[in-house]
């Protein structure tokens, strides 16, 4: 079985809340991991979602990074709710 892994910014442009993390991430540009493994025995390429993980600012001390484990749909909900909300 054949793993890739995508890479792709996304940005918030407001503070946020994403499911599996416990508190709130400031806006900005995350990097987002995506692996994704072939799907065997058909006759063209084709590929599932195994994993999906956010890189956030650490708790710790400041300029430090962790990457989190989080849901695929947890990431589009979140996006979705950061395109939907307002600058009051």
């Amino acid at each position: 079985m054949t793993i890739r892994s995508r890479r792709e910014t996304v940005t918030f442009r407001h503070p946020f809340r994403i499911r599996g993390v416990e508190r709130i991430l400031p806006a900005g540009a995350y990097d987002v991991v995506t692996d994704e493994e072939t799907i065997e025995g058909l006759t063209f390429a084709a590929y599932r979602r195994v994993a999906t993980m956010i890189t956030v600012p650490a708790e710790g001390p400041r300029g430090a990074m962790e990457m989190l484990s989080i849901g695929s749909v947890d990431l589009a909900n979140a996006q979705a709710a950061d395109a939907s909300a307002t600058n009051d």
